[in-house]
């Protein structure tokens, strides 16, 4: 088992220095902030621009500023925003909760969604009820989620003003968002759900459990959904990860004060720090939460401490 988490761990470690450093180099190819923080200035002269860039530090090599950033990392020290000079530390401490609660609501209404009519359609398999619900789950894979989002504003919020069109005020504002997510989301794992469901359903102690005479429920979601359920909770785990990366157009289209937010007004600013702190902090995350669901994979199933 110690080789198998060092192997893991050094596999993360590996991922996140590639990520970083690419998303460090990257984004110097967008264009000079010294330019972007002059614009309507008057006449600047390339002395000023030069004083602007020792000041922010961008006239140092490109290593030095990226090992600088690293070792400001550990101690969650990313620098200040070009733009305002807030810290960077404080703009995630208050859009990372954001992000995260509307990734949890997405998740939640995927799996209220998804396990249900993913029951449904293992049960009534070739009948007209399997049918639809997977004509419906590839429909819904159809949909890019920008534009569900968009018809869902047009609808709910413009038409019928049921439901505020942005911002992240209450309850009601989740509504729109993590339905658009979890919608999009709904579409795979209903597949998902199907598939693990099939496979289980023709397995002998369901079988059994249904001689003795159990109810059909008892049998679906008390044996059947409780074998099958470490390779859904796998999945919707490393889901969960690429979820937070997936959610960043989703937060604009709501204006959801959330990392994805934070990153699209870097992008418009040139704001260095800011950019590359959000970016690591979601890499972070997915990282993490995929070496997590690969632990918990290997320590309830030893076959895969081998691969």
């Amino acid at each position: 088992m110690a080789g198998f988490l060092i192997k893991r761990f050094l596999q993360a470690v590996f991922v996140v220095f590639v990520v970083t450093i690419t998303v460090s180099f990257a984004i110097r190819l967008t264009g000079d902030p010294a330019l972007m923080l002059t614009q309507g200035a008057g006449s600047v002269t390339e002395a000023d621009l030069e004083r602007i860039r020792e000041a922010l530090g961008l006239n140092q090599p490109f290593l030095v500023q990226y090992f600088q950033f690293i070792k400001g990392m550990f101690t969650l020290d990313f620098g200040r925003s070009f733009l305002g000079g807030t810290p960077v530390s404080g703009l995630l401490a208050q859009a990372l909760p954001a992000t995260l609660s509307l990734a949890f609501a997405s998740m939640i209404v995927s799996i209220i969604l998804s396990i249900p009519l993913g029951i449904k359609a293992a049960v009534a398999k070739g009948k007209w009820a399997d049918q639809i619900i997977r004509i419906l789950s590839l429909v819904g894979l159809s949909f890019p989620n920008f534009w569900l989002a968009t018809m869902l504003v047009l609808l709910l919020s413009i038409t019928f003003r049921l439901l505020p069109p942005s911002g992240m005020d209450n309850f009601a504002s989740f509504i729109m968002p993590a339905a658009t997510m979890g919608i999009i989301l709904t579409a795979t794992n209903v597949r998902l759900v199907r598939t693990a469901m099939l496979e289980t359903l023709q397995s002998q102690y369901i079988m059994v459990a249904r001689a003795k005479g159990l109810s059909e429920n008892v049998v679906l979601y008390k044996h059947a959904l409780r074998n099958c359920a470490i390779p859904l909770i796998t999945y919707f785990g490393l889901q969960f990860g690429a979820l937070l990366g997936g959610i960043v157009v989703i937060e604009r289209v709501f204006n959801w004060p959330g990392l994805g937010t934070l990153a699209f007004d870097a992008v418009g600013g040139r704001d260095y720090p800011v950019l590359q702190a959000v970016i690591t902090v979601l890499s972070l995350l997915i990282v993490g939460i995929n070496l997590l669901v690969d632990i918990a994979y290997g320590l309830i199933d030893p076959r895969i401490r081998t691969e």
